[in-house]
């Protein structure tokens, strides 16, 4: 892959952003290749979790301006089969079985806020700089919404995306896009406790659970009864919920523990 570098150790996967000289920013075949690598690593039931990070100073500038400028052409149905694939490409990761570990640095701006609102836990570097910067550009942050608004309430957002203000970490934390701010040297210990975290919990057991917490909202009272009994039904019957089960009350440590 050209603009994503993927690595894996100890059963986590590593997705890197990796165009650092334009700050990791999206053109098409970037955001085809965000959406490929996500797709793919849904499926796979060895991984406890994957890490998003960004190559060089700044996690994600948001747009290409050699990107944005092509736009200008579009005609309004180019324009939104373009926002359908960047819209996909999110999507991919929205509904990634495997959990999403944001590690956010530099400045998020635009589209990169919209990966981090798709992440599952996201460790923030005090000095980041955030903003929703598409209306001072006379746009929208219209596809990265659907996503935001997901993660964040109004109350705390709206004003952000309606102003193009540039925000902190604090904030971005108040409002629900960062749970963890730490300084640039406690990067790595930060990422290794969250992942220890990770590899604690069953694989299958989180699995469930990010579709359950995710499914939950959009159900009525009816359907969310009857989706979080059949939810806690399979795992208790599942092999990994017998193991786990099992070795709470033999006090001893799951199997999953040793992989």
């Amino acid at each position: 892959m050209k603009f994503i570098k993927l690595t894996e150790e100890k059963s986590i996967a590593f997705v890197n952003l990796n165009r650092p000289e334009l700050r990791n920013s999206f053109n098409p075949e970037m955001i085809a290749e965000i959406k490929q690598t996500f797709t793919q690593l849904s499926t796979r039931q060895d991984l406890h979790a994957i890490v998003l990070r960004g190559e060089g100073k700044s996690f994600c500038a948001g747009g290409d301006l050699n990107w944005m400028k092509d736009m200008i052409k579009y005609s309004a149905e180019q324009n939104k089969e373009d926002a359908f694939r960047l819209f996909e490409m999110y999507e991919s990761m929205y509904h990634c079985h495997v959990p999403i570990i944001g590690v956010v640095h530099g400045a998020a701006f635009g589209g990169g806020i919209g990966l981090l609102a798709c992440c599952d836990y996201v460790i923030c570097e005090d000095k980041t700089q955030f903003c929703f910067s598409e209306v001072k550009l006379g746009i929208a942050p219209a596809v990265i919404s659907a996503f935001v608004l997901k993660k964040c309430s109004l109350g705390k957002i709206g004003h952000l995306m309606l102003t193009a203000q540039v925000f902190g970490a604090k904030e971005a934390k108040s409002a629900g896009l960062a749970h963890e701010i730490c300084d640039e040297e406690a990067f790595p210990d930060r990422l290794e406790v969250a992942l220890s975290w990770m590899r604690e919990v069953g694989p299958e057991a989180i699995r469930a659970t990010k579709s359950l917490i995710h499914r939950l909202p959009d159900l009525n009272w009816t359907d969310s009864k009857e989706e979080s009994a059949e939810t806690i039904s399979e795992r208790r019957v599942s092999a990994e919920g017998q193991e786990g089960l099992k070795s709470f009350l033999e006090k001893r440590k799951p199997s999953w523990r040793d992989s």
